[in-house]
């Protein structure tokens, strides 16, 4: 076993021309997102390369043009073996159009021992190491016992979550392995859930009634809903200020857990009283807190800081959270995940780790967030670890490291032969 797994580490480095020409290619396809619903030729390749590797290929659109591809590679003894999960998502971020890259950003070139262009880091270079992976067991004809499903994603980038799609659809295993950016760091994650805060006056005036309502000394019982929506802000900022003294989590600076006022709307012109107003928050949380817990403690903050007011008290604000999309209805969820120390998967990847690179393996927390959440929310065990360093996902002239690419590949290629190797 240790022999036949040693050359395969080998052939890594000695045909690292090939690992570097499939992330090319996968670069290639302009996939960015948004706009998205661009990536079905590149899950067509995606698709052939697992089936041509004895896979058994399930493919069916997300949203028309944005196809999710699952492929699964059944173990010869999948009753009594390990199975394993490798995630990825295949839309990359958006590129604007007075970017600055050396080249076009999906034409990749190769500079300073590194391959750069859209998604190189984020995260085709994890796709690409994994395929890569997956195609040296299949040509040294090596049946895995436990159960191996590969799951190339769309929608990550904006919070379609192509990976809550596959856990729809039945897909699950003992372990999952999100392949994208965290410098072959083994990590959990904090959680985002965006959301609406409404303050809607069920009357409306003219605004030159200014004068005679409450806040000004009359008796007329109306009020700006803009300047209501101050008074909610102030809420949010006590609360996101609480939340830094009373709450942490080992791995994260104080006050990580933010609220986050991104953008405000409201009134309909000049000659009205403002009679609504809409907030649009985004709230970053702990790995071991919940989307739906977070959001319940916003609403009672608020709603108790409403009641303070008498015309907030008879209007008070309304709330609408998450949402499947951020193209689609300008909402996204991206739950927690709490890595497990003492998995034996996270064992064994460490150990995956440490013996291939001959270093120590970093478990911490990613202070961005990834699908691997979906995973943790549908009771599979999970972990992100993939190349790539965050500082250049999203970048103009993203970049990853050859030499960090060709070690990932290995370890993943260790991990995989071993836990599908693993007895349950």
């Amino acid at each position: 076993m240790e022999n036949s797994l040693q050359g395969l580490l080998n052939q890594v480095e000695d045909r690292k021309e090939e690992l570097i020409q499939l992330l090319e290619r996968l670069i290639r396809y302009k996939t960015p997102a948004p706009p998205a619903r661009n990536t079905e030729e590149a899950q067509r390749f995606v698709s052939a390369f697992l089936k041509e590797r004895g896979f058994k290929v399930d493919q069916w659109d997300v949203y028309p043009g944005d196809p999710n591809v699952v492929g699964v590679l059944k173990g010869s003894e999948s009753d009594y073996f390990q199975s394993l999960i490798i995630n990825g998502h295949i839309d990359v971020a958006e590129i604007n159009e007075d970017e600055e890259w050396v080249l076009d950003p999906f034409s990749p070139i190769i500079q300073d021992g590194a391959v750069i262009g859209r998604g190189a880091a984020d995260m085709k270079g994890g796709l690409a190491g994994a395929l890569f992976a997956i195609q040296l067991l299949h040509e040294a004809g090596i049946e895995l016992p436990g159960d191996l499903t590969f799951q190339s994603v769309i929608g990550e980038e904006v919070g379609e979550a192509g990976t809550l799609e596959c856990c729809k659809r039945g897909y699950k295993a003992d372990f999952a392995v999100v392949v994208d950016t965290s410098d072959l760091h083994i990590q959990g994650q904090g959680g985002v859930i965006t959301g609406w805060i409404t303050v809607k006056s069920k009357k409306t005036f003219h605004d030159a009634t200014r004068r005679e309502m409450t806040h000004a000394g009359g008796k007329l019982f109306g009020a700006s809903a803009i300047e209501k929506m101050m008074k909610i802000m102030q809420g949010l900022q006590e609360l996101e200020r609480h939340w830094a003294v009373m709450k942490s989590y080992p791995g994260f600076p104080a006050g990580t857990n933010t609220i986050n006022p991104a953008v405000i709307e409201g009134g309909r012109h000049a000659a009205f009283i403002a009679d609504e107003c809409r907030l649009w928050i985004t709230v970053h949380f702990y790995p071991n807190e919940t989307y739906e817990q977070v959001a319940r403690e916003i609403e009672e903050h608020i709603l108790s800081v409403a009641q303070s007011d008498p015309w907030l008290r008879e209007n008070p604000p309304i709330f609408e959270w998450g949402g499947s999309s951020m193209i689609e209805d300008q909402g996204e969820i991206f739950p927690s995940l709490e890595v497990d120390p003492e998995h034996p998967a996270v064992a064994a990847l460490m150990h995956s780790h440490e013996s291939v690179l001959k270093e120590a393996a970093a478990l911490d927390v990613s202070t961005t967030v990834t699908d691997g959440g979906w995973f943790g929310a549908a009771g599979i065990p999970a972990a992100i670890y993939g190349p790539g360093h965050l500082h250049h996902a999203h970048a103009v002239n993203e970049q990853l490291s050859i030499e960090q690419l060709v070690r990932f590949t290995k370890v993943i290629l260790t991990f995989i032969y071993q836990w599908c190797h693993t007895k349950k």
